[in-house]
């Protein structure tokens, strides 16, 4: 095969930022990508329906003229959240999902969750009303080693979060282990799953192997070679169950590069090329509109974009090294193969 067509891919999980880094970034996923889920992790945290669609206003503003892409919201669940402001802002169609963040597991979330009772109404009034919650699933107790947090979640957190909440519709965000893609599988149609690009690439020796690779650090880091083949078979399975999210995470290098580099792989410019490659190397590539375009609509209930995205295969395609920010470069996840596959315009 040396062209495909599919449905304009959407984004299930995407950082943008804000301020210079939104206008940097944001160019770069609406090149490719029909919509996106936006989180909602920014300083201070989107936490209101009107802090929502003043985000949205920022984002809108820094897409090129003429850009059909669409922004999908998200707000940030907190101990203080107003599940009736939820409710408002996703009866006005604004607000697609709400994100969980146990509080301290990633970039930005010292807002997020300690107590799962005092967020129960919330959660209570989104089964009621069918707006997913999307969860960051990793514990974040000191004596759960880092590449075992997400299995940990699961078991503790994930799956009783579930049973006491019915009807509650949950997607796994960026699931990282062989454990993440079996209990997705059991979920039936309220649970989803969506997986990384990076994910599928690199296993935590890109980190670690030869020195410390800073731009392959991400949160929940990348584990063992086995859980890599794991989501390889998840993604390329063509089950529902697995969409594209994305997590792409720009941060400027020199908060990447220090002592205490920030976790995030920024993947927005070449996923669609490195998503290609990835499938055909496991004889799927009839199996990638199913992960980029059919499976994320179906679960949020939305259509299929209308537009469509073609690629065509032959001599390596190149992507920048580094997208420039009026704050500093970003640097571009570096798949360590050839792209075969270039996206036309």
């Amino acid at each position: 095969m040396e062209q495909i067509t599919l449905a304009r891919p959407d984004d299930w999980h995407l950082h943008l930022r804000d301020g210079a880094m939104l206008r940097a970034v944001a160019p770069e996923t609406a090149r490719h990508f029909g919509r996106a889920i936006i989180m909602p992790n920014l300083v201070p945290p989107v936490v209101t329906g009107a802090q929502a669609a003043a985000y949205r206003e920022r984002i809108l503003a820094a897409l090129p003229e003429g850009s059909a892409f669409e922004p999908l919201m998200t707000l940030y669940l907190t101990e203080d959240t107003d599940p009736a402001d939820v409710a408002a802002a996703h009866a006005s169609g604004l607000v697609k999902a709400v994100k969980l963040y146990p509080a301290g597991a990633t970039t930005n979330s010292a807002s997020g969750v300690t107590n799962f009772d005092k967020v129960r109404p919330t959660l209570e009034k989104m089964a009621e009303i069918g707006l997913p919650l999307c969860v960051h699933g990793e514990v974040v107790t000191s004596d759960v080693d880092i590449f075992d947090r997400e299995a940990v979640f699961i078991d503790t957190v994930l799956d009783p979060l579930r049973r006491a909440t019915p009807g509650l519709r949950v997607v796994m965000e960026h699931i990282t282990t062989s454990q993440g893609a079996d209990y997705a599988r059991s979920g039936g149609d309220d649970l989803g799953a969506t997986i990384t690009t990076h994910h599928l690439v690199i296993n935590r020796n890109a980190i670690l192997v030869g020195g410390i690779k800073p731009h392959y650090y991400c949160l929940p880091v990348a584990k063992r070679e086995e859980h890599r083949l794991a989501l390889r078979k998840a993604a390329t399975s063509g089950d529902a169950t697995f969409f594209l999210g994305t997590d792409s995470a720009p941060h400027l290098d020199p908060l990447k590069e220090n002592a205490c580099g920030c976790a995030g792989c920024f993947t927005a410019t070449n996923t669609m090329s490195v998503l290609a490659e990835v499938f055909e190397q496991d004889g799927a590539l009839d199996k990638l509109e199913a992960f980029t375009s059919l499976n994320g609509p179906r679960f949020y209930g939305l259509p299929v974009n209308d537009s469509t995205l073609t690629l065509t295969k032959g001599a390596p395609v190149t992507y920048p090294a580094k997208i420039d920010s009026a704050d500093g470069p970003v640097t571009v996840f570096d798949p360590m193969m050839p792209l075969h596959w270039r996206v036309e315009d």
